[in-house]
């Protein structure tokens, strides 16, 4: 086998480059506040550089309905991080908050969830790639669809088509409250 026959990032020992979208929510305390936080962690992770962030939407609790609304933005990065790194910092920053998980679908403070990374599908005992219920949560698809409007979620086909198929009447635009990015 010839050298040019080997992946350049193989050679040079440096791992892809993959575009990573993180969809990230709060209902609790200072929503905003507990957002930009998130993105500001996120952006300041070695090895992930953010892209694009969306605007803000007030959206209707889903799952377990008598909550507060949430405020819910989706943040896209490229990173040569492994997926279970990026995972691991979603936990971090989390944590960071003090995000609480008694209660499945309950309030938080934060929730960074990790979407897709790039065209991986993977499925472990810790990591399902893509994200397993994205593909039903407008909340997700709305902001995810302003920042890539050609976007597709692997396996279930283009964002556009995947939110024309659901109630998105309980995502709403907040044109007052945007997310800095420094």
């Amino acid at each position: 086998m010839s050298i040019i026959d080997f992946d350049i990032d193989t050679l040079s020992g440096m791992a892809p480059l993959r575009h990573v979208t993180y969809s990230l929510g709060s209902n609790l305390g200072d929503r905003l506040e507990y957002l930009q936080g998130a993105t500001n962690l996120l952006k300041a992770t070695p090895g992930m550089k953010i892209t694009g962030v969306s605007s803000v939407y007030e959206t209707d609790p889903v799952d377990l309905p008598d909550q507060p609304n949430f405020l819910n933005i989706v943040v896209q990065a490229e990173s040569t991080l492994a997926s279970t790194v990026m995972l691991e910092r979603a936990h971090a920053i989390e944590d960071a908050f003090d995000r609480v998980r008694t209660v499945r679908f309950g309030p938080r403070t934060i929730d960074v969830d990790l979407i897709v990374v790039g065209d991986r599908v993977l499925h472990n005992e810790t990591l399902t790639l893509p994200h397993p219920r994205a593909h039903e949560r407008a909340f997700v698809l709305v902001p995810w669809l302003e920042l890539e409007p050609e976007a597709v979620l692997v396996g279930r086909g283009r964002v556009a088509d995947l939110l024309a198929g659901l109630d998105a009447s309980g995502v709403r635009r907040r044109d007052d409250l945007r997310i800095e990015i420094e």
